[in-house]
């Protein structure tokens, strides 16, 4: 098979799809990687790791495109990437369909297989090609989080641990899943005063016998929800409900009544984010206020991190890959039930349950699809 590595082209994003570590794996495979010109470049993956590694250097997108059969990347195909998908062609990536209904409407219109990372599943449960990025985006959340509440990018000047004789902030986390845990231990580690809010109680458990009386965990009520965030300093949304739009646990009017100064990281901004008062923004501009609240919501939070970020993906995402580039997408999904949770959109159809049904499509099965 032919794999394509087009070079990333959203605002700031510098990951790349393969590491030369897994452009190795494939071509020893036997498979032949084109990967555009600088892909890798701003991560310190030079052209000529590419090349020692096995890959065929190619001047821009477009020949990636035109020439691959699965073109694998990090982040969604902007406008101009869809627009060179064609009929029959593997998309390997980041979707987030459910609140981008241009996108959906493009993938559809173009015929191309389309597998979406964040609702692959495993064989222990969980998402495990969402996970790591999960990961990285609740640890930078309490970064971001505390530098925002820094009196000159628009917070109220507080110091989330606080010092002696001072109090800390109050940090409150909506979901106990990957991103609050992980932003659960950056949090108590910076000694801030943490409040933790899910549904599911034997979650808030585990995360009590973790942490102890470092934090306090709450049942998630409309009412709950609303006297956390009223007392907080900072608040981190990272809800998720799999391939769906993420419910707005935040209103309008909660925002409004905020202390003033207080910061929001909308972790779940790619999935639509869970305040009501939240649009996305890019890491060149990353904050907005509403209300006098400083909302965070960068949709590639972990590209800032892009080094990082990359080998973690690579290592969660390879063996699919592999698995599509081996045997074909149809005998891939025949093979692997979990792989075929991730196929979004094929052949014109949307495939995903929770997609059609946010967006209006009609539900196609990925088993009604045939080659």
């Amino acid at each position: 098979m032919r794999i394509g590595l087009p070079k990333e082209i959203k605002n700031h994003e510098y990951r790349v799809g393969l590491t030369p570590a897994s452009v190795r794996e494939l071509a020893s495979r036997g498979h032949q990687v084109l990967v555009e010109t600088g892909a890798g470049a701003g991560i310190g993956l030079g052209d000529e790791m590419y090349q020692a590694a096995g890959a065929n250097l190619v001047a821009d997108a477009a020949h990636v495109f035109s020439q691959a059969d699965m073109i694998v990347k990090v982040k969604e195909p902007q406008p101009q990437e869809c627009a060179m998908l064609r009929p029959g062609q593997i998309l390997y990536t980041y979707l987030h369909l459910a609140p981008d209904p241009e996108q959906t409407k493009a993938l559809v219109r173009s015929g191309a297989i389309c597998f979406a990372y964040e609702t692959i599943t495993g064989p222990g449960g969980g998402l495990p090609l969402l996970a790591p990025m999960s990961e990285v985006a609740g640890r930078m959340s309490v970064q971001a989080g505390a530098a925002h509440l820094e009196k000159s990018k628009g917070g109220m000047g507080v110091l989330l641990g606080g010092v002696p004789g001072v109090a800390a902030a109050h940090m409150v986390i909506l979901g106990g899943g990957v991103v609050g845990t992980h932003a659960l231990q950056m949090a108590v580690g910076l000694g801030a005063r943490v409040t933790v809010l899910d549904k599911n109680v034997d979650r808030l458990r585990q995360l009590d016998l973790v942490f102890g009386n470092r934090i306090a965990t709450v049942y998630s009520t409309g009412q709950s929800v609303e006297e956390a965030v009223l007392d907080a300093e900072l608040v981190v949304g990272g809800v998720l409900i799999p391939g769906a739009a993420a419910p707005k646990l935040v209103t309008r009017d909660m925002i409004s009544r905020m202390k003033k100064g207080a910061v929001v990281v909308d972790v779940a901004i790619d999935q639509g984010g869970c305040f009501e008062t939240s649009h996305a923004t890019t890491h060149a501009d990353p904050t907005f206020m509403v209300d006098g609240v400083v909302h965070y919501c960068v949709a590639n939070m972990p590209g800032a991190v892009a080094r990082t970020s990359t080998f973690a993906l690579n290592n969660a995402t390879i063996g699919h890959a592999v698995a599509l580039a081996d045997k074909g997408w149809l005998q891939a999904i025949k093979d692997n039930v979990h792989l075929k949770h991730g196929l979004n959109v094929a052949q014109g159809k949307v495939t995903y349950e929770a997609v059609a049904r946010d967006l209006g499509y009609d539900y196609v099965s990925a088993d009604a699809i045939k080659a």
